[in-house]
């Protein structure tokens, strides 16, 4: 994908910004996020996922069927289980940057600044100040065609 078709997606009219506040909404509820947080590495079952989020499996497939409607998780049936797993990367990504920025609103420094880990070298690879730049360059614009 082009720089310029990449930047047209990022724009204010892009007609992905209701959908995208779709899926920020899917993932508003502190159970799902655990969910994802669970399937980041492997496939689960709903039992297995139940354990581990401490939920009922009934409200924990509750859960995984409507993040099944928002594309975010995947099945895969063996005999009568049913496992679950991360469609792609990008729940995984989302959920782990709305993790990493909690952590930075509630600590003062973060366990990677802790750890000494340099910002390049951690799982939220970005700087801030690149965000910046390019959205005061682009202002949030699509190119002229």
């Amino acid at each position: 994908m082009n720089e310029d078709a990449k930047r047209c997606t990022l724009g204010v009219d892009s007609q992905y910004v209701e959908v995208a506040a779709e899926v920020f909404s899917l993932l508003s509820d502190p159970t799902r996020i655990r969910i994802v947080l669970a399937l980041r590495d492997e496939e689960l079952s709903v039992n297995h996922l139940a354990d581990i989020v401490d939920k009922s499996p009934t409200a924990v497939s509750q859960h995984l069927s409507k993040l099944r409607w928002g594309r975010m998780v995947t099945t895969r049936q063996e005999g009568n289980r049913v496992f679950y797993r991360l469609t792609d990367e990008h729940a995984r990504n989302l959920v782990a940057e709305a993790v990493s920025q909690a952590e930075h609103a509630l600590e003062p420094r973060t366990a990677h600044e802790r750890a000494g880990v340099a910002p390049g070298a951690s799982a939220h690879t970005h700087t801030h100040s690149t965000h910046r730049t390019e959205d005061r360059a682009s202002n949030g614009k699509c190119p002229a065609r």
